[in-house]
């Protein structure tokens, strides 16, 4: 039984790693990279939908990034949801394709992006601390109910802790690599 819920925490600990790699990926660094707007909402016909579900997005240049709807009635929403989302880069529509042009990072925009990093490491680091504090709440009610010993109990807990301290440790280093990425001029 704690073998199931200590396999449960690791990989919901991956999880939370990998959305906030996803998140950080989206933060905009001066460089143009598709993952930069891949998971913009578009509202299209009574839905919404990412980008990268409806259009293909591409970086034929180190600054400027392509977005080819595969529908060209997109192409008015996919230009709203851009303008709404929080990059603050200016679409241009042609009748076909979306340019959009990364411009050179200005100093206080990198300093809030570098804020904005901060922020989202912190909620990943919560994120695993409570999967941890979760897991440890299982662990004691199995120990309440006698259904392991104190011991296994402690021992428990003990992974547990390293398996957290290992997963804050790749957080950080993912927030760090950002932040580098980010003040990088």
């Amino acid at each position: 039984m704690i073998d199931e819920t200590i396999a449960s925490a690791e990989h919901r600990m991956k999880t939370a790693v990998a959305v906030l790699q996803r998140e950080l990926d989206a933060v905009r660094t001066g460089h143009a990279r598709p993952s930069l707007v891949e998971q913009i909402k578009v509202d299209y016909y009574d839905s919404t939908l990412p980008l990268n579900q409806l259009a293909t997005i591409s970086a034929p240049e180190a600054r400027l990034l392509v977005i080819q709807p595969w529908d060209r009635q997109a192409l008015g929403a996919i230009e709203k949801a851009i303008q709404k989302s929080d990059l603050g880069l200016n679409p241009i529509n042609d009748g076909h394709t979306i340019r959009l042009a990364i411009p050179q990072l200005t100093e206080d925009r990198r300093k809030e992006l570098v804020k904005s990093v901060h922020k989202k490491v912190e909620e990943g680091r919560v994120a695993v601390r409570n999967v941890r504090r979760h897991c440890i709440d299982e662990i004691r009610l199995l120990d309440k109910e006698k259904k392991v010993s104190e011991d296994d109990d402690h021992r428990a807990q003990e992974q547990l802790q390293k398996l957290t301290d290992r997963f804050i440790e790749e957080i950080d280093k993912l927030g760090k690599q950002k932040e580098a990425e980010l003040l990088e001029v």
